[in-house]
């Protein structure tokens, strides 16, 4: 017999947005394309009402976001 745990598959994680617009799934060992980065970065935008001038945060802020999905 095998051994249930070697043939046990990677499980996708989830991003819900901030309005829920739309979700992303990742699964382990995927890096996420500039769309998805910029998809997030802009539901963080709206979530801060509009404010402009944080671009570049919401964008860090979006990449450490999937960084941290893939641990």
């Amino acid at each position: 017999m095998s051994d249930p745990k070697a043939n046990k598959q990677p499980q996708p994680k989830t991003i819900v947005g901030a309005r829920n617009s739309g979700k992303v799934t990742m699964m382990p060992g995927n890096v996420p394309t500039d769309d998805t980065i910029r998809e997030r970065a802009y539901e963080l935008y709206e979530r801060r009402g509009r404010e402009p001038g944080q671009d570049q945060q919401d964008w860090l802020r979006a990449e450490r976001e999937f960084v941290q999905l893939e641990r």
